[in-house]
């Protein structure tokens, strides 16, 4: 089957991707936009989404709408709405924010998980009785629709009732992207993983071998990824161990799952390591936030094909001069040695900016997309989309190979 899913890969149309910035706040009084989300379509076209933040807050407070744009071979097109909050106070359609999205490697099938309704992460009014809400998009034909949104928030929050650690009262699936395995499949299709920012006790992880129509716990309910953790993202070493990231002041949190059962989802959590300046790790200057890993096929300048892990944060001080760490994980199993001696870092921009996240392309480019503003403290951002070769982030020691080889 990898064979196959590289077969198809191979005869995606080539897009002629532009740098752009994608969506931006334009006046003191207008609408702010935030939180990016990318992915490349089976057709080789890409989706960019973000909020649109009608209340000029985090989703939770009011009416948030997720706009989109997709480039194809004449580039970015017109912004368009894909989902409406109402704004309705307390409904479950109140707003939509925070997308998170994956793209089926078979199927093609597009899915969008958002934090929905007006709740508020982590208020003391935000509970298992008045959670955030989980809203769950559909596309099967490219996206050129959308099967009415799913409410989730019981397929989700139910997982952990009977947890040692008690109900989850808030949480929330990480924004950006969604983690497609290369190698596990147990059900209809690949297995999906995604990253749930959670109160109390932190991380856990979440997975669905039907693309999203049915949810398990990864390593069961008890199962904590990182206890410390905030917003955080997958990935998935040689061996199909699964890898988080997580947000933390100073830089990221690594841990592995490592599976005694790939069928059930069975296996354990080794020990959260963290990763910054006191072990050469991803640093984060005065600053916790968002980032991506990503996990793609290079070439050493000794010709030596390796497995490069690259990783992006704010370089900082604060929440500025967002860029790109990369270290080498061929064999790394153990996330103490996940998080130490990164290289780099890449930095992608010299100006205040945030969030970001990041996918591979065929070509072995990185599509990466990220928030930036020329305001020390903004409220929204310009949503900047790039395209970055291996060897300009990692200033000539690397080069990309084709993405379809990664199955092989």
């Amino acid at each position: 089957m990898a064979v196959v899913a590289a077969a198809i890969s191979c005869m995606r149309t080539e897009m002629p991707y532009h740098d752009a910035v994608l969506f931006s706040k334009t006046g003191t009084d207008s609408i702010p936009y935030r939180i990016p989300a990318v992915a490349m379509l089976s057709d080789g076209r890409l989706l960019a989404l973000a909020d649109y933040r009608h209340c000029k807050l985090d989703i939770g407070y009011g009416r948030v709408d997720i706009h989109g744009r997709i480039a194809d071979e004449d580039g970015w097109g017109e912004p368009f709405v894909l989902i409406e909050g109402t704004g309705v106070s307390r409904a479950a359609d109140c707003g939509f924010g925070d997308a998170a999205m994956v793209v089926d490697k078979e199927s093609g099938e597009v899915l969008v998980i958002t934090v929905c309704g007006e709740t508020v992460y982590g208020h003391p009014s935000t509970t298992r009785q008045n959670p955030n809400r989980v809203a769950l998009l559909r596309s099967t034909d490219n996206c050129r629709t959308w099967d009415s949104w799913k409410d989730i928030t019981e397929d989700v929050y139910g997982l952990f009732d009977a947890s040692v650690h008690g109900p989850v009262q808030s949480c929330f699936v990480t924004s950006g992207k969604i983690f497609q395995s290369r190698s596990i499949k147990v059900g209809s299709h690949y297995r999906i993983y995604a990253a749930l920012c959670a109160r109390p006790e932190g991380n856990r992880v979440i997975y669905s071998d039907d693309f999203g129509r049915t949810w398990k716990a990864l390593g069961g309910c008890d199962a904590l990824a990182a206890r410390a953790g905030d917003e955080a993202k997958c990935e998935e070493l040689e061996d199909g161990s699964v890898v988080i990231s997580s947000r933390i002041t100073g830089g990221r949190i690594f841990n592995v799952f490592t599976y005694s059962d790939v069928t059930d989802g069975a296996g354990e959590w080794a020990e959260p390591s963290f990763s910054g300046p006191g072990n050469d790790g991803c640093t984060a200057v005065s600053n916790a936030c968002n980032g991506e890993i990503l996990f793609v096929p290079a070439k050493r300048n000794d010709r030596e094909r390796v497995i490069l892990a690259l990783q992006s944060v704010p370089l900082g001080p604060e929440r500025r001069d967002v860029g790109i760490y990369f270290k080498e994980v061929n064999g790394i199993s153990d996330p103490a040695a996940l998080a130490s001696d990164w290289s780099g870092p890449f930095r992608v921009t010299g100006k205040p900016s945030a969030y970001s996240t990041m996918i591979l392309l065929d070509n072995g480019s990185v599509a990466f997309y990220y928030e930036e503003s020329s305001d020390p403290w903004p409220d929204g951002y310009d949503m900047v989309f790039r395209i970055l070769d291996l060897k300009e982030i990692t200033d000539g020691k690397y080069k990309a190979m084709n993405r379809w080889k990664w199955n092989r």
